[in-house]
């Protein structure tokens, strides 16, 4: 059974800012059934109560905080949330991806991380954006030179957008990378840095090769920035995920 469609919460990170539950709420009422979190350490057992009430899931939380912050008590965090999915998304210079041995070094922080999570029952990924994707080595997007790097337990989940941007055919990128990833950030737009996203299936990204790419990965809604009301797209979003479904 497919898993239920997921959003990115920073998508809504204004609003979740301002009533943390309304939001909740609303992402619920629209259909969603699963929250991917972008800090789970601000109030976790309070947010866990909220999405155990609304019937919402955790398909992932990204988790900035490893980078800076102490391991055990970000783990700990994301064990509250019902997290067992962890994704570090960036925050390793962009150089690192331009030589194999900032890759190597990449991989290594990565592989350290999941040694850690490990610990806890749960696995690290990796999450792009175009700065992952631009660099070419030996002909091949730095990411897949950075994934035979990595430990088998070290999972991606593929932004499908940024990977556009940064030039990436990208149901052909799947193809190569599916079986290392769990997840896909599933956004639209115009596919131009610096230009606002639209709801999935209003731009120019090919969503349905996309997931035909990777079938059973978990989807996940993001709008990095949007130009027409936040919540609207989101339904709009949803809405075609669930008639491509359908079809």
């Amino acid at each position: 059974m497919r898993e239920p469609i997921s959003v990115q919460l920073y998508t809504v990170r204004e609003p979740l800012a301002a009533d943390r539950d309304a939001v909740l709420r609303r992402i619920a009422e629209i259909g969603y059934r699963a929250v991917e979190p972008f800090d789970p350490t601000t109030d976790p057992k309070g947010f866990r109560q909220v999405i155990d009430d609304l019937g919402l899931s955790v398909s992932g939380t990204h988790a900035y905080a490893l980078l800076s912050g102490e391991p055990a008590e970000v783990f700990d965090a994301i064990a509250t949330v019902g997290a067992d999915l962890v994704i570090i998304p960036g925050g390793i210079a962009h150089e690192e991806f331009t030589t194999r041995d900032g890759l190597q070094r990449t991989a290594d922080l990565l592989n350290g991380f999941a040694e850690q999570a490990a610990g806890h029952g749960m696995r690290i990924g990796y999450h792009n954006h175009w700065w992952e994707i631009e660099p070419r080595i030996d002909g091949r997007h730095a990411l897949e030179v950075l994934t035979d790097l990595l430990a088998p337990e070290v999972f991606l989940e593929i932004d499908t957008y940024w990977a556009a941007v940064g030039g990436a055919d990208v149901p052909a990128l799947l193809g190569r990378l599916a079986e290392r990833t769990l997840a896909l950030h599933v956004k639209d737009g115009p596919v131009v840095k610096g230009e606002p996203h639209t709801a999935v299936g209003q731009g120019v990204m090919p969503v349905p090769e996309i997931l035909a790419a990777a079938p059973d990965a978990w989807r996940v809604v993001e709008l990095d920035e949007c130009a027409t009301d936040i919540f609207a797209a989101l339904a709009d979003s949803h809405a075609y995920l669930t008639s491509l479904e359908a079809s």
